[in-house]
């Protein structure tokens, strides 16, 4: 019996045929996609630079480490704010405008965030940086526009990893340039760096105007609801993004804790370091586009769910081994990689004139999980330790595993 992510393919074809979606655009070159994912990875480090600093920032502006948690929380909260709220802009307006004009934003508010003299004004910093950040989003579904069709899950790999590798360098730049200059540096250099990035964007982006220009901005947000009632597998799949996003945060942003503390000690650089290690696992898992081009979506999906799993056993090692705590962060993130790039792969082919919608609502999910591993973890280390954080994660990863089982198939 084919599942439903393999009857996707005939429907975005029947789709194609039934809308105005036959503007021709230019098709996305090697350069100007690795270009993409440079753009997508330094955006959204901006969300996750504050995980490898949460101890420098509980010290400096007096939070409890149960509590400090809550910089993540904001930060995804408004992330996925800007999911909803930002994102569909991107079927109705002029894309080449929307990024830009997103960057240039993200550089004001980073620049906040690097002068915050309080904590109500880093909250409000970093709620801008999450809500800004979505210009990744923004820039996968435009990139998925412009690729080859017998090329889209390929792209949709290459742009993604970009994303991924962002996420964890953000941890090992975070880590060097805290020790180096504090933690405030972090954000100021970012800031400059976006500002550049906005500059050469400007430069290369097609002038490419959606099909949907004729739906108001109201009818834009209630169709990202209408995609979920109208469209099974983007249901599967945010369903999954939120479990495996979690699992991700649960390790991610306490990871900083059982380090920085006796007997390890480590340093913000040595903690960040953490990151060039899930860097291998992301790059590895990259090719996981290509497959679902093929039509083993499914099987590499349920493949990487149970490395996922697997992950926590070397990871609950941490505490003696440093380098079961490697292994386990490669595996972890390669299997975390995997799956989304499959998820995006999968969900791009039901509506192609919908991209930016579909990516709103599945990446809405994505940010929810975020959050609630971000505050889990920070608590359970409190309550529980490392052994706690370990249980936490795995409790979710076997959760998404059962989950992808039940939903496998066509009811």
């Amino acid at each position: 019996m084919k599942t439903s992510e393999e009857n996707a393919l005939p429907l975005s074809h029947q789709t194609i045929a039934n809308t105005a979606e036959i503007a021709p655009v230019p098709v996305l070159s090697r350069s100007v996609a690795l270009l993409f994912a440079i753009a997508c990875g330094l955006a959204v480090a901006n969300i996750y630079y504050a995980q490898p600093l949460l101890d420098a920032l509980a010290h400096e502006f007096g939070i409890t480490h149960s509590s400090v948690g809550i910089v993540i929380t904001v930060t995804q909260i408004c992330y996925a704010l800007g999911l909803l709220l930002l994102v569909p802009l991107g079927d109705l307006l002029n894309r080449r405008r929307l990024i830009t004009g997103q960057m240039l934003l993200s550089v004001l508010a980073l620049i906040l965030v690097s002068f915050a003299p309080t904590r109500t004004i880093l909250l409000m910093g970093m709620a801008m940086v999450g809500l800004l950040a979505v210009v990744t989003q923004t820039l996968v579904a435009f990139a998925s526009t412009l690729a080859n069709p017998t090329e889209r899950g390929q792209v949709v790999g290459l742009v993604t990893s970009g994303v991924v590798i962002g996420i964890l360098l953000a941890r090992t730049v975070a880590g060097v340039l805290t020790d180096l200059a504090g933690w405030r540096s972090v954000y100021l250099i970012s800031a400059v760096l976006t500002l550049f990035m906005a500059v050469a964007l400007l430069r290369v982006l097609p002038k490419n105007e959606p099909t949907s220009a004729t739906l108001s901005y109201a009818q834009l947000l209630r169709s990202v609801i209408t995609l979920f009632v109208q469209e099974r597998i983007l249901r599967i799949r945010a369903v999954l993004a939120l479990l495996i996003f979690t699992a991700f945060s649960i390790l991610w942003t306490s990871l900083v804790l059982p380090l920085s503390a006796p007997p390890f000690s480590l340093s913000h650089t040595a903690i960040g370091a953490f990151g060039l290690a899930g860097v291998a696992g992301a790059l590895a898992a990259a090719q996981a586009g290509r497959l679902a081009d093929q039509g083993l979506g499914q099987r590499t999906t349920g493949i990487a769910l149970v490395v996922l799993l697997l992950s926590w056993l070397p990871i609950g090692y941490t505490e003696h081994s440093l380098f079961a705590l490697t292994l386990g962060v490669i595996l972890l993130d390669l299997a975390v990689q995997a799956v989304h790039v499959t998820n995006q792969s999968l969900i791009f082919n039901v509506r192609p004139e919908a991209r930016s919608r579909l990516t709103a609502g599945y990446m809405i999910f994505y940010s929810i999980g975020s959050a609630t591993g971000a505050i889990t973890s920070t608590h359970m280390y409190t309550y529980a330790g490392w052994n706690g954080v370990c249980l936490l994660g795995a409790g979710v990863s076997a959760l998404a595993l059962i989950f992808w089982a039940v939903t496998r198939r066509s009811t």
